[in-house]
């Protein structure tokens, strides 16, 4: 049997320098992980942002005037009221299905 040319000391400091570099790739891949959850989660908050526009939009549009502060309460007030009565405005709110295209 061939006898090692390094010695246990050599050895050790070897395994020693690629435990260091596994740490600090660990480390590096942790700081691009949480970069790219901060970036998902702007970009999330920006989908929303439009969303939350768009829908202010219309009911303005519907209005025909802008919506101020202090109708906000009433407005989901309003929604409420229609959601108890029977559903109105999910039912509004779903997309048809085939079957009721077809009777159309």
């Amino acid at each position: 049997m061939a006898k090692s040319t390094k010695s246990y000391e050599e050895r050790m400091l070897e395994m020693e320098k690629k435990e260091q570099e596994s740490l600090e790739k660990a480390k590096r891949y942790a700081v691009q992980k949480k970069e790219l959850l901060k970036r998902k989660k702007a970009e999330e908050s920006k989908k929303r942002t439009h969303r939350l526009c768009q829908v202010g939009g219309a009911v303005e549009s519907v209005l025909g005037a802008p919506i101020e502060e202090e109708d906000i309460p009433k407005l989901i007030g309003f929604l409420k009221k229609q959601e108890a009565n029977g559903k109105f405005f999910s039912k509004a709110m779903q997309k048809e299905t085939n079957t009721d295209m077809e009777e159309v």
